[in-house]
C-alpha cells in the first residue's frame, strides 16, 4: 500500500510540475511575418513538444525587423522576463539584407550568448544566408560567423534556417523572402534536429 501511495504522489508530483520555458530569440523568420496566427515555426514548437512527451511551454519573443544590435539591447529584459531554460537565438538576418557591420553582428551574437548562459540557459544558435547579390565575400564572411560564434562559445549550431528550401520559390511569400505555411514545417523539422539533444524530459 504505501509502495502504491508513494508512486501515485509522485506521478502527481510529475504532473503539476511546471513546464521549463524555450525561448525563442529571433526576426521576422521567427515571429510568424506575414502568417496567420499560430502557423509559424515558433507556434509549431508548442505543439511538437507536446506530441514528444516534452514539458516545455514556448515564449517567442522574436520581433519583425530585429537586428543584432536591437536583441542585445533587450535581451537582459526578455531573460528575466521569462527565465528560460533554453534561448532558441535566431538573429543576424537583418544585419546581413542591411548590409551591416559584420564584426558588430558577431559581437552582440556572442553578447547574448553569454547573457543567456550566465542566466542559466542552454544556447542553440540558428544560422542564416544571404543571397549571392550581395557579394561573395560578404556573403561568405556572414555564413562563417554563426559558426565562428558557436565554436567560441561551445554552443549547438543549426547552419541554416531554411535548409533543404532556399531556392524553392513555391515555398516563400510574394515578397520572396519571408517563408509561407507550408515551409513552416520545414523550418521546425531544421531547429528541431539541433533542440532534441537539449531537451530533458520530467
Amino acid at each position: 500500500m504505501f509502495r502504491f501511495t508513494a508512486a501515485c504522489a509522485l506521478a502527481v508530483w510529475a504532473a503539476a510540475a511546471p513546464a521549463a520555458t524555450i525561448l525563442v530569440y529571433g526576426d521576422s523568420l521567427s515571429a510568424g511575418y506575414g502568417l496567420p496566427p499560430d502557423k509559424g515555426w515558433a507556434s509549431l514548437l508548442a505543439g511538437r513538444l507536446g506530441e514528444e512527451g516534452f514539458n516545455y511551454k514556448v515564449a517567442n519573443a522574436s520581433i519583425s525587423g530585429e537586428t543584432t544590435l536591437g536583441g542585445k539591447k533587450r535581451i537582459a529584459a526578455s531573460l528575466q522576463q521569462h527565465q528560460p531554460a533554453i534561448v532558441v537565438l535566431a538573429l543576424g538576418a537583418n544585419d546581413g539584407l542591411r548590409g551591416g557591420d559584420l564584426d558588430e553582428m558577431r559581437a552582440n551574437l556572442e553578447t547574448m550568448v553569454d547573457a543567456s548562459r550566465r542566466s542559466g540557459a542552454r544556447v542553440l544558435l540558428v544560422g542564416m544566408r544571404l543571397p549571392p547579390n550581395y557579394g561573395a565575400a560578404y556573403t561568405e564572411k556572414f555564413r562563417k560567423i554563426f559558426g565562428e560564434v558557436a565554436a567560441s562559445r561551445k554552443v549547438p549550431l543549426v547552419p541554416f534556417l531554411f535548409e533543404g528550401f532556399a531556392e524553392k520559390r513555391d515555398l516563400f511569400q510574394p515578397d520572396t523572402v519571408h517563408p509561407a505555411v507550408a515551409a513552416q514545417p520545414l523550418m521546425l523539422d531544421t531547429v528541431w534536429k539541433g533542440l532534441r539533444p537539449l531537451l530533458k524530459k520530467s
